[in-house]
């Protein structure tokens, strides 16, 4: 099989279940933005992680499949491969687990520090942008709300284990300074 179909020289992509829409769409915008964040989490990967954080991380690029798969799929009657409370829980359960590790926050702080965290920063930034993406597809399109919420704790937990990244390689938050 080749890689190119040359179906989507006319500007159109194809859906699940046979639709066509337009590439600028923001269906397209929206689960192509969580690609990104997902090959970015693939740098952070590459790097030397603690076994838990890679582990975890490896986790999220699998649901990261997942997303892009729910919103791709505008039949919300089709219930397989769709962003579940399950999973948003676990992220909750995620960002409360290491933020028992971390002191607590007393200003806001600089994206920086071990080069994983900065790298992890950055991802979360990408996955802020997919969020509200997502939320103008919603805005035209009915989707799975449980995208939102699962992109809008995944910005939270990256923040999370940013700052963990930092704390174990014995690097301090950088604090902002007015």
């Amino acid at each position: 099989m080749k890689i190119y179909t040359k179906t989507g020289d006319d500007g159109n992509t194809g859906l699940q279940g046979n639709y066509r829409i337009s590439k600028s769409h923001p269906r397209i915008i929206s689960y192509g933005t969580v690609d990104e964040a997902n090959a970015a989490l693939g740098v952070v990967l590459s790097n030397s992680l603690d076994e838990d954080i890679r582990m975890i991380l490896t986790e999220i690029q699998n649901d990261l499949f997942l997303v892009g798969a729910d919103l791709s799929n505008p039949n919300l009657n089709d219930v397989k491969n769709r962003v579940s409370l399950d999973m948003i829980e676990k992220l909750e359960h995620y960002i409360d687990k290491f933020e028992s590790e971390l002191p607590p926050l007393t200003n806001f702080i600089l994206p920086g520090g071990d080069v994983s965290a900065a790298q992890l920063q950055y991802v979360r930034t990408v996955v802020r942008r997919a969020e509200s993406q997502t939320v103008q597809l919603s805005e035209k399109d009915e989707i799975n709300s449980n995208c939102i919420k699962y992109l809008n704790r995944l910005s939270d937990l990256f923040f999370v284990i940013g700052r963990l990244i930092n704390k174990r390689k014995n690097k301090d938050d950088i604090p902002w300074k007015i």
